[in-house]
């Protein structure tokens, strides 16, 4: 099976961290990615809102790109490209002339075969099994496992995990030696691709989820998304003045903690490149 990467534009940028961490674990565990040639832009939180062609068009190139590459799945880091990938695929699988309407407009012939899957699906089925033995640093720490929106919703359509208490990630932190702890904020906005208009509800929003995850205990949150990342740590400042307090909590992808636990350095995963200091040991 041929597993192709798309990173998307986060990965390339705000979260090299995450791109470094995910490259770092694939090689630890002797796993090909291949990156998708000359990809575009999903049209994210954006193009959905403004026009239904470009919507799908973005998408479905990504995707055309992909099985012209001869990509059995595809593996999607960022959560909204997945969420949009796997909506577009969806919408155009129901649909044949809009398929055919789409294909004309990406000038690719499009026929939907490629998997979509997010990064902590990717960590099941290729990592997780194989992690017996590997385990050098247990992440023994408390951990607040934060999904996030578009990760598990709409979950008729993703159909993955619990769309209100997901436990994937909290499985997997497990077997590193974490201790998830109860953590109602699970799937809460944290502001989304309002990060640069509106910083103020950014705040707000990240730092309710802060200071859950503070007053629960947890010594990190840890996410699998760039723009939750994002907001909860590169915000940290902003959120701080909002909230009128110093939170000191670091927000750590699940692709670092694994990649430390069976011993990658921190700069093999990237972990030097968070605003808010990670002490992990």
């Amino acid at each position: 099976m041929k597993t192709g990467i798309y990173p998307g534009c986060s990965l390339n940028g705000s979260a090299r961290d995450y791109n470094e961490s995910v490259f770092a674990l694939a090689e630890a565990f002797g796993l090909e990615l291949e990156q998708v040639s000359d990809w575009n832009c999903c049209g994210a939180t954006a193009a959905h809102n403004l026009n239904k062609d470009l919507s799908l068009a973005l998408p479905a190139r990504i995707l055309a790109l992909a099985e012209k590459n001869g990509m059995d799945e595809i593996i999607v880091p960022c959560a909204a490209c997945y969420n949009r990938l796997t909506l577009t695929q969806t919408e155009l699988r129901k649909d044949p002339e809009l398929r055919n309407h789409v294909s004309g407009i990406i000038e690719m012939d499009y026929k939907g075969t490629s998997g979509i899957i997010n990064v902590i699906e990717w960590i099941d089925k290729y990592i997780t099994p194989n992690l017996e033995g590997r385990i050098v640093i247990p992440y023994a720490h408390k951990v607040a496992c934060y999904y996030g929106c578009l990760l598990v919703r709409p979950h008729k359509v993703l159909n993955y995990d619990r769309p209100e208490d997901p436990q994937s990630m909290d499985l997997v932190m497990s077997k590193i030696g974490a201790e998830p702890i109860y953590y109602p904020f699970k799937t809460e906005c944290c502001g989304a691709g309002l990060s640069i208009s509106r910083t103020d509800i950014v705040s707000k929003l990240s730092g309710k989820i802060i200071e859950d995850a503070e007053s629960r205990g947890a010594e990190a949150i840890i996410v699998a998304c760039p723009m939750c990342h994002s907001n909860l740590d590169m915000r940290r400042n902003d959120i701080n003045k909002y909230w009128g307090k110093e939170f000191k909590i670091p927000v750590i992808f699940i692709t670092q903690a694994i990649g430390h636990a069976i011993g990658l350095t921190d700069k093999k995963i990237g972990l030097k490149r968070h605003f808010v200091d990670v002490k992990i040991s």
